[in-house]
């Protein structure tokens, strides 16, 4: 639904309202009412609340506000956002050829079930028969069934009426109702999205969204919203996506408030930035997530994890199973009494962690297990709370009020906010329920911030009985911080509104803080599980719709991994550049998503002749808002530019505590030392190895700068000439050494046998080699001592050096 509402004061307001009613049942019929005021109407600021479309306390219609605009006296006036009226007719068209649609689809099912068995409102709905056989088989029906549409009418919807033919059989058990149909032809659709590896979006699919979007499956309609405008396929035709994303909006789905919402807060693909409409998108979803919450155990929701496909280690984590030997450990240490095995193996089957598919039933005994052992007061308070809710357990009070009594004494501040709910709620004991939500608020519990702020909303605070909107506020502002969804959207409305006294109107901080809440809702986080799974299993089509869908909500995580999944499919490369650029305008991206833009905008910068300047520009700032939220890889790009002579933003640099004066390796190796810290110290990194080569420079170009050091250096140099030349030289006459000593012993030997067998005559010979091995000998050793004193004088050049270089360095 297309809503506005404001807190005016002395405003002029001036409309030709258009509204358009519509009702989603079998038998609805659109409704248009035009009121055209001639003149001005002047509003009184002393009459209070001034609302256009529903509010908090008015409610507001179930259709769509034409062109209108309000302002105030002295200020620019304030359009409807709504233009241009092209796309009032669009969605009056498009509703028309959804009657007609639902009009031919229950003749259809009269022919097949028999006149007298429609599908209706009557019977909820779903088409039933009072007889058996095919249709087309009249002979083996009681009463002969005509076809009551025209050949034309047949060909308008062909692709409806091919699918509906082969259900026949189906139709005629009773058995396919709206929802069902919607369901079957939004899953065809996403079936012949893709040929083989390439996304073709034809005529076809498009069409089955569009009969699935009038049967009420508004995730067609939203996707049907994202084709138009992404143009993935066809060409961009945003008025046709507007009236889709309306339609869905319409029928209060989840995804398709959170995708208008956030093109509203955003001012993107054709939607006007309105802040003050945004925020009544997401209030919308906000309320919904707040009553999910309770029912966050339907089929259909999961709390949402955040896993970017990218990240190998956190896919391989979600790989798990009860059959993964990570699950089958964590058993048999819980089956062997390991109480924290206990915990987590009942806290994933609770939530459907890791994987792993929700089991309340089992969760609950292995929660049991743990608490009973009184060890952990953490699953001693969730045991309680499930004992006191019956959740999966016998309903059992006063066992639950003793556990939760005895959690609370061993530490759990959720256990002190229970049993402040215990005790306002079940004994009806206002004064020790306040002071147990205070002792749990002053330990920073989330809910009872919360349930003191009702207190105070309602005047229940003993000796002081007046409602304290102001002091409600504060808490529920304080529990927002905490994530509390219902907290959120109470201190959004004081946000939005600014109608408490000393609280100014900010909408833009009533919209950061809803948008956080909404992407806790379960069922955005069921839509987002159903992807990774469709990922993991290697059917990426399927996980390439249900991450698109959330993309469009402007979840971060969801528009990082559509835009990575556009690369896998091989894709166009707009279609990463469009997912990558959207996640950077969240109020918090995810660094990844900025290093994606940043390299980006690098390699345009680089190759661009035109704009070059500004191209480098984004690419800094990308970088810079990645280091500054603690990206090492950021950080090194940054290090990276300024090498390269590009200025850094004095915001970076003063982060960094560097100043704009400090030369630029002072600037590098400053930054190059938070990455470091930030790193993972068990392996070299970029940051390390970088930070190495960088004060090693520095310390070379100090030492040259010394002519004694600078001498130094250079016999450092030729001392390593020298031992390269040197030591091989000393080797091998060490080695040819050894050879003659050899052949000298042989020759002495030798010599004395000869003397004792022959004359003096030959005992000669022996004598002369004698005094040659002597002379040789005494050669060698002398070049090996020269050798050794070389090596010895090197060595000892080159350890001063690296000594005085080390000595720069730190």
């Amino acid at each position: 639904m297309n809503v506005l509402h404001s807190v005016i004061f002395g405003c002029v307001f001036t409309a030709s309202v258009l509204m358009v009613l519509l009702d989603t049942t079998w038998d609805d019929e659109t409704k248009r009412h035009e009121w055209n005021f001639q003149d001005s109407i002047h509003y009184d600021d002393t009459d209070g609340y001034f609302v256009i479309g529903g509010g908090k306390y008015i409610p507001g219609i179930h259709g769509y506000f034409g062109p209108m605009k309000y302002y105030r006296f002295g200020t620019a006036e304030t359009e409807n956002p709504l233009h241009p009226k092209s796309t009032l007719h669009e969605l009056e068209k498009t509703h028309q050829e959804c009657e007609e649609i639902k009009a031919f689809t229950e003749a259809f099912c009269e022919e097949v079930a028999g006149e007298n068995h429609s599908l209706s409102t009557n019977n909820k709905g779903v088409c039933t028969t009072g007889f058996s056989g095919r249709w087309g088989q009249l002979k083996d029906r009681k009463k002969t069934c005509t076809q009551t549409w025209t050949w034309k009418v047949q060909h308008q919807f062909s692709t409806l009426y091919r699918v509906l033919q082969t259900k026949e059989d189906i139709i005629e058990t009773g058995s396919f109702g709206i929802k069902h149909l919607g369901r079957l032809l939004f899953e065809l659709a996403v079936a012949g999205l893709f040929s083989v590896d390439r996304l073709t979006i034809t005529s076809k699919p498009v069409s089955l969204l569009q009969v699935s979007s009038c049967f009420g499956n508004h995730r067609a309609s939203l996707l049907l919203a994202t084709i138009h405008l992404s143009g993935l396929g066809r060409p961009v035709n945003q008025q046709q996506a507007h009236v889709y994303s309306l339609i869905g909006a319409a029928s209060d789905d989840r995804l398709a408030l959170m995708h208008i919402g956030y093109k509203h807060t955003q001012g993107i693909d054709g939607f006007p930035e309105d802040l003050d409409l945004a925020y009544s998108y997401y209030s919308n979803v906000g309320s919904q997530t707040s009553l999910d919450a309770l029912r966050i155990h339907d089929s259909e929701q999961y709390l949402p994890e955040y896993l970017h496909i990218e990240n190998k280690e956190d896919l391989e984590r979600m790989r798990q199973d009860e059959t993964s030997d990570v699950f089958q450990y964590l058993k048999y240490q819980a089956e062997r009494g390991d109480v924290e095995a206990q915990k987590r193996i009942g806290t994933m089957l609770y939530w459907g962690q890791n994987g792993i598919p929700k089991d309340l039933a089992r969760a609950v005994k292995w929660l049991e297990r743990s608490a009973m052992q009184m060890r952990d007061p953490t699953v001693m308070y969730d045991y309680s709370i499930l004992l006191m809710q019956g959740k999966g357990v016998k309903r059992n009070l006063t066992r639950g009020f003793r556990l939760l009594k005895k959690a609370a004494e061993m530490g759990s501040v959720n256990a002190l906010n229970g049993l402040g709910w215990y005790y306002g709620t079940v004994l009806n004991d206002h004064k020790n329920a306040v002071k147990y939500f205070e002792r749990a608020a002053l330990n920073g519990s989330g809910d009872a911030l919360f349930n003191l702020g009702l207190y105070h909303l309602n005047g229940n605070i003993s000796g002081n009985p007046v409602a304290n909107e102001s002091a409600a506020f504060k808490l529920f502002l304080n529990a927002s911080r905490y994530g509390h969804v219902a907290a959120s959207v109470e201190a959004a409305w004081y946000l939005s509104t600014g109608s408490l006294e000393g609280v100014s109107q900010d909408v833009e901080r009533a919209v950061i803080i809803l948008k956080k809440v909404c992407e806790q809702n379960g069922h955005l986080g069921f839509m987002i599980r159903e992807a990774l799974q469709a990922y993991l299993q290697g059917s990426w089509q399927d996980a390439f719709v249900k991450y698109i869908l959330a993309a469009e909500t402007g979840l971060g995580l969801a528009q990082s991994n559509i835009a990575h999944l556009c690369e896998e499919l091989n894709l166009s490369y707009d279609c990463q550049w469009r997912y990558h650029n959207y996640s950077i305008l969240n109020y918090d991206p995810h660094p990844s998503a900025l290093l994606k833009m940043g390299d980006h905008y690098y390699y345009y910068s680089s190759s661009a002749q035109e704009d070059s300047l500004s191209l480098a520009e984004r690419t800094i700032s990308m970088y810079s808002r990645a280091a500054l939220a603690g990206s090492p890889q950021g950080m090194y790009n940054l290090v990276v530019l300024a090498h390269q002579g590009h200025i850094l933003p004095l915001g970076v640099l003063n982060s960094f505590n560097v100043s704009q004066w400090d030369e630029q390796d002072t600037v590098m190796e400053k930054i190059l030392k938070r990455c470091v810290e930030i790193e993972d110290v068990e392996r070299v990194s970029p940051c390390s190895v970088a930070l190495l080569g960088l004060q090693m420079g520095k310390a070379w170009r100090r030492v040259t700068q010394n002519s004694a050091q600078l001498l130094l250096a250079y016999a450092s140099l030729l001392s390593i000439f020298v031992i390269i030349v040197v030591v091989p030289v000393q080797s091998c006459l060490e080695h040819r050494g050894h050879g003659i000593a050899h052949r000298a012993r042989t020759l002495r030997h030798d010599g004395v046998n000869l003397n004792r067998e022959q004359d003096g005559f030959m005992g000669r010979p022996s004598r002369v080699a004698g005094n040659l091995w002597l002379t040789t000998l005494n050669g060698q050793r002398w070049l090996r001592r020269t050798c050794d004193l070389v090596v010895t004088l090197s060595g000892l050049c080159f350890f001063a050096f690296w000594t005085t270089v080390f000595y720069h360095v730190l």
